[in-house]
């Protein structure tokens, strides 16, 4: 015992004098866009000895304190920084302020703040070939589109953990951060929404909509269209377009049904409507409350600046709709309107009142949430997660029903996988390159610049989700808001209506595309990718010109 106590004190002997001089770094590591980068490896090097390591986090700060051997050379100090996609840097540690701490130890306290440049590394490549690889098999609906997804980030995935593992090159996407990438407030809002309104159906209160709306309409079926495309605008600028379309497309499927016509008629302009509606509000649309918390611009500055273009589209998408749908709009005319009226009331009655003021009272709840949750700092699925349990608790719902005949998991598990793939697109720098591509084409040129931020982000928005393009883009419009003579808050407004107007192009652009697309597939009407696109396409080119000659002529 007394030979082990004595080798102990000879070791902490050695330990105190060899490593009485401490160091202490930090920074910050950012992309050339100026966002933060994460989980960047930073190794301390004291010639080429690493002698500290740690990782950035999610704000791309790093702060790294240990001992060192005593006596070192500070102008021997070296900071490198490796991260799959990026190109691994090493800088010397300048600046270095030389102190003591209460222990009287030496202490060296560095800074290097770095920015770090993509590689082109065939990790970007696998990543791109997924997403058009993707995009193709959806488009041309080789598989269902949740199976197409599931295998796209299944492949990412699976690279990254086999050819990823021994050549670092093809390492595409951990799954830490194909968890990160998957956006739960999403997820956990449409899951709340479904439980919500499956519930609500019990009542019969979509059944009665149906009646008040086409008698409202007056039996006139292209009114009728009009009126629910407004009333979801209205409705997806105060709520999100998710939730909006969760509540209207049944009533609208139960309209067709009743009058015998195709439910896409209703449910196109609706769900365009909805995408519309949304980009005229801060709290419509998630990009716009990005771009709202960037760049510190209020609600009353989206409705003054966007609000007057967004009803101008309305207004010219309504005759687009009727081009469209014209003829389909006729096959639902009814010789006898108040026959008709008489036996829809009869028929559409609501079956549960008691269910609907309890329905009623969480939806109202929920809305209000929505409404506040800026100034509570809630996600928007906290509120609707609220609702839902509020709802089963007073309904008595049987849950594993509502579960399993309400709740669309094929689409939850789409957005699941489809944000990995986007996700990985984002970490190997193809989101990035296309930002880069908008700054270098825009120069000082503000016509240049609103042309091509909002048509990229536009046609960007048709193709990946809105969300991870607008919040690559936030420091490249600020940069092009900066060095750009009198450019104002213009740009914050052509990347708003291309992000959220873009996602009308293609019935993977927007959430509520494929959630309509969901409730349609379940009533018995598959929407397919083509369908959409035929329709949704020009309807949003033809949203973008305007909204692209509004902000030109100075709107």
């Amino acid at each position: 015992m007394k030979r082990f106590l004595f080798f102990l004190g000879i070791i902490l002997l050695f330990s105190v004098s060899s490593y009485a001089t401490n160091l202490r770094v930090g920074g910050v590591v950012k992309n050339e866009h100026g966002s933060p980068i994460d989980e960047v490896e930073i190794s301390i090097l004291l010639g080429d000895k690493v002698v500290l390591h740690t990782t950035t986090t999610s704000n791309g700060s790093y702060f790294i304190e240990g001992a060192v051997q005593d006596n070192i050379d500070p102008n021997n100090l070296f900071v490198e920084l490796k991260k799959s996609t990026y190109k691994t840097e090493k800088r010397k540690l300048v600046d270095i302020l030389k102190s003591q701490d209460e222990n009287h130890n030496t202490v060296y306290i560095g800074t290097l703040n770095q920015t770090m440049l993509r590689a082109i590394t065939p990790a970007f490549w696998i990543s791109l070939i997924v997403l058009v690889g993707i995009f193709v098999l959806i488009s041309f609906e080789v598989f269902h589109r949740t199976v197409a997804a599931l295998i796209g980030a299944s492949l990412l995935l699976f690279t990254s953990y086999t050819l990823g593992t021994f050549n670092e090159n093809y390492f595409v996407i951990s799954f830490e951060e194909a968890i990160h990438a998957i956006d739960f407030n999403v997820i956990l809002l449409l899951m709340s929404m479904m439980i919500i309104v499956g519930v609500m159906k019990k009542t019969g209160i979509f059944q009665w909509l149906a009646y008040k709306s086409y008698a409202i309409s007056k039996g006139n079926v292209f009114k009728l269209s009009v009126i629910l495309m407004f009333v979801t605008a209205v409705a997806s600028a105060f709520l999100d377009n998710v939730t909006t379309m969760l509540l209207l497309a049944p009533v609208s499927i139960e309209i067709a049904i009743m009058l015998k016509i195709n439910p896409f008629s209703l449910l196109m302009p609706e769900v365009l409507a909805s995408n519309m509606g949304g980009t005229a509000t801060l709290i419509g649309d998630p990009p716009n409350i990005m771009i709202g918390s960037f760049a510190h611009l209020t609600f009353n500055d989206f409705v003054i600046n966007l609000a007057p273009v967004i009803l101008i589209i309305l207004i010219v998408n309504v005759f687009v709709m009727k081009l469209f749908f014209g003829k389909e709009y006729k096959k639902g005319k009814v010789d006898n309107v108040d026959e008709l009226l008489v036996k829809l009331k009869e028929e559409y009655k609501i079956t549960d009142a008691k269910l609907l003021r309890h329905s009623l009272f969480v939806l109202g709840f929920v809305i209000l949430l929505f409404i506040t949750h800026g100034m509570l700092h809630m996600e928007p699925s906290i509120a609707a997660m609220a609702g839902a349990a509020l709802i089963l608790l007073l309904s008595g719902a049987d849950i594993t029903e509502i579960m399993e005949k309400e709740v669309e998991w094929a689409t939850l598990v789409f957005f699941m996988m489809l944000f990995i793939i986007v996700g990985a697109a984002v970490e190997t720098g193809f989101i990035s390159m296309i930002a880069t591509w908008v700054k270098d084409l825009s120069g000082n040129s503000m016509v240049l610049a609103i042309i091509f931020v909002m048509w990229v982000s536009a046609i960007a928005s048709a193709i990946i989700d809105n969300i991870p393009f607008t919040a690559t883009m936030l420091p490249v419009v600020a940069y092009l808001t900066q060095t750009i003579p009198n450019a104002g808050n213009t740009l914050w407004w052509a990347l708003a209506l291309g992000a959220c107007l873009g996602g009308n192009g293609t019935l993977i652009g927007a959430s509520a595309n494929v959630v309509t697309a969901g409730l349609a597939e379940r009533a018995g009407y598959p929407m397919t990718f083509g369908y959409f696109l035929k329709i949704g396409a020009p309807a949003m080119f033809i949203s973008v010109t305007i909204s692209m000659i509004w902000l030109l002529i100075g709107g």
